[in-house]
């Protein structure tokens, strides 16, 4: 950001510094019905409970494939219902667990995100932004859960289509990034952020 002359964001939180805030709205689910407890750390949020769920991406809950940590003994009630808290696993840090009244675990994904947005935004603002992969289903989750919870939460959507390099998606996989320095050497920052922000978002 400095070396582009691109000022930093406000907030730059981190999930571990608002857990209270995640047990909060986990709490209020379960107590509007949309979130249950599975087995002991375990907690879920309910899909089927939530009419609006799949209104994001344009999708039918029956038609979708399970949740990613669909296994034997977590206690779900539906295989696509996704996890808001996670009991602690014995590979994992002691100090990665956090004490709830459903039991010890660690947060998930979707869960820190819209509880981040909301002490930092409010219940409801204007753009919620992001890569076109996080559509679904971590943008989707979010909504549903914020929603649920009874917040307004994003009006607007904005997905960013991939950054590509010669007709090809940017990745260090592929070995094909540019860095900062290198692109700096040809043109001066205020060209390169032009350039960066011309292009359609999509």
């Amino acid at each position: 950001y400095a070396t582009v002359g691109i000022e930093p964001p406000t907030y730059q939180p981190r999930a571990t510094g608002h857990v209270p805030d995640m047990v909060e709205l986990m709490t209020e689910l379960v107590e509007r019905g949309h979130a249950y407890v599975g087995s002991a750390g375990n907690v879920f949020f309910d899909v089927r409970s939530f009419a609006e769920y799949g209104a994001l991406t344009r999708q039918k809950l029956d038609e979708l494939a399970p949740a990613e940590d669909t296994d034997d003994g977590l206690g779900k009630t539906d295989p696509r219902d996704f996890a808001l808290w996670k009991a602690p696993r014995p590979d994992e840090p002691a100090n990665a667990a956090w004490d709830t009244p459903f039991g010890r675990g660690r947060p998930g994904w979707h869960l820190e995100c819209s509880a981040m947005a909301r002490r930092y935004l409010g219940d409801e603002f204007d753009i919620h932004g992001g890569g076109i992969d996080l559509r679904f289903p971590h943008h989707e989750n979010e909504q549903a859960q914020s929603r649920a919870a009874g917040l307004g939460f994003a009006r607007y959507w904005l997905h960013t289509a991939w950054v590509t390099a010669s007709g090809t998606k940017m990745s260090k996989s592929l070995g094909n990034t540019l860095s900062t320095a290198a692109v700096l050497a040809e043109v001066p920052a205020p060209i390169l952020r032009y350039a960066l922000s011309a292009a359609h978002y999509r």
